[in-house]
């Protein structure tokens, strides 16, 4: 069991959804954004410099967006699977502390701190 109360499930479920809807708008906007900076005609090779930083930036929001959403749809997989609030790593309950700050962690913060001291290679 997960540990958490049916109230507590739902308001996390329900963060989960509108971090879904939020992460989906932004990158939305990163495509529409990148698509819009790449048509601009450029008058000098400063405005081709500052576009091409600009289009860097855009494309590394994109990807961090994606990856967040990616986070959020495992989530909210898990709670699909009913396993949702377990640490993947021990089984335990990861705490509704824990998942209130962050609805989409995947580890206990036991788990969580060892995977930081000692991250994988």
């Amino acid at each position: 069991m997960n540990g958490l109360d049916q109230q507590q499930y739902e308001g996390l479920l329900a963060a989960l959804e509108q971090a879904q809807q939020h992460l989906l708008a932004q990158v939305e906007m990163d495509v529409a954004t990148a698509d819009t900076s790449l048509q601009q005609l450029e008058a000098s090779p400063s405005d081709n410099a500052s576009k091409r930083v600009l289009h860097q930036l855009v494309q590394e929001s994109a990807q961090h967006n994606s990856q967040q959403l990616r986070v959020v749809r495992h989530a909210l997989a898990k709670c699909g699977e009913g396993s949702y609030g377990l640490c993947e790593n021990c089984g335990e309950a990861i705490g509704y502390a824990r998942l209130n700050a962050r609805p989409e962690a995947r580890f206990c913060f036991r788990c969580q701190s060892m995977i930081e001291k000692h991250p994988p290679h």
